[in-house]
């Protein structure tokens, strides 16, 4: 081809070449990586890490050393204050105690007006941030108290969700895709768009809905060969579950043989206690969904809403925040009574 003749085509074809080089470039990691064999060796177990990035999120997962503790007054906050509907029985100095720490955990720079209007008495609910909190703070004790299954003995503060922001960095909202022409050729079948929740692979853009808002069954491999056993997942529920996986392996900064054994995903007798303790999370973020976080939504002002109308809602990512456990499994609430009750720490351990 002659470039004198059609410039334009050799442009193109400059313009491409280097398209590709930048997609090479940024969707691999260069090397070194650390691989860090977790089962026999030749079976492909093993987690992999850029540690580049590792050392750009450490200061993230850095959790904020406790308040100072308090002598009790011996007086519980609710005959100090008013309107105290979830900390009631909390002693009076603890419960300031907390408060200032939730502030530092959610609200640094607006401080307690976030939460308590100016001018207002402090028992006052006028503003929904206040009605949010509320809810959360009952939330974080259902955690804590009942979802040990997950959470363990680390438990939960509202600190590992916000980091610092008063909305956190990791929610989802309903995602129904780009609108698109009628017809079948301008079916998408929810799929092959650009996904952060699908990682940019050509999966449903929203797996958190079937998985984490409803309780769509999670399984792509039937249980026997004959149809009268459970039967299989079409491929397009199968193109869901495997949306989902992304995001978890995503999410929690590892790759699927954290959960899953490389020579059958399917088997849990071979797999790692570590997809035991993931079957019990998709249940903590499809509970803690349903029950808390979805039906605030007639609570939020308009901006705070998705594009279709729902609440903000949790999925793995807003706790873990790209690492495997939270803030390096560092235990938070056994420094804050309030907040709930953790499981016991074997006395092995």
């Amino acid at each position: 081809m002659d470039p004198n003749k059609n410039p334009l085509g050799l442009y193109s074809i400059v313009a491409g070449m280097v398209i590709i080089a930048l997609g090479v470039y940024i969707g691999f990691d260069r090397p070194p990586i650390d691989a860090v064999q977790i089962g026999f060796r030749g079976v492909g177990m093993e987690q992999v890490n850029n540690p580049r990035t590792v050392a750009r999120a450490a200061p993230l997962h850095v959790a904020p050393p406790p308040i100072d503790p308090v002598e009790p007054s011996g007086t519980l906050s609710s005959e100090v204050y008013q309107n105290v509907q979830v900390l009631g029985d909390l002693d009076a100095d603890e419960f300031t105690r907390l408060m200032t720490a939730i502030t530092e955990w959610v609200s640094p720079e607006q401080g307690c007006a976030y939460c308590h209007a100016e001018g207002e008495e402090l028992s006052s609910d006028s503003l929904y941030t206040k009605v949010v909190a509320r809810r959360m703070l009952q939330m974080t004790q259902h955690i804590n108290n009942d979802w040990h299954s997950h959470v363990g003995p680390v438990g939960v503060t509202c600190y590992t969700c916000h980091r610092g922001q008063p909305v956190p960095a990791n929610i989802w909202f309903e995602d129904r895709g780009p609108p698109s022409v009628r017809g079948m050729a301008g079916y998408r079948a929810g799929q092959n768009v650009a996904s952060a929740a699908a990682v940019s692979a050509s999966l449903p853009t929203d797996p958190f809905s079937p998985f984490l808002l409803g309780d769509q069954n999670i399984r792509v491999i039937a249980t026997s060969a004959l149809p009268e056993g459970t039967p299989s997942q079409d491929i397009k529920a199968t193109e869901w579950t495997y949306s989902l996986m992304m995001h978890m392996s995503d999410g929690l900064g590892v790759n699927c043989t954290y959960c899953h054994n490389s020579r059958s995903f399917f088997v849990w007798e071979a797999s790692t206690p570590a997809r035991v303790t993931a079957w019990h999370g998709i249940r903590l973020a499809r509970d803690l969904n349903v029950a808390y976080l979805d039906p605030l939504r007639d609570t939020y002002p308009a901006n705070r809403l998705g594009p279709h109308g729902d609440a903000p809602k949790a999925n793995c990512a807003t706790c873990h925040v790209g690492l495997a456990k939270p803030l390096n499994g560092v235990s938070m609430v056994k420094d804050y009574t309030g907040l709930g009750t953790p499981a016991a720490v074997p006395a092995t351990q």
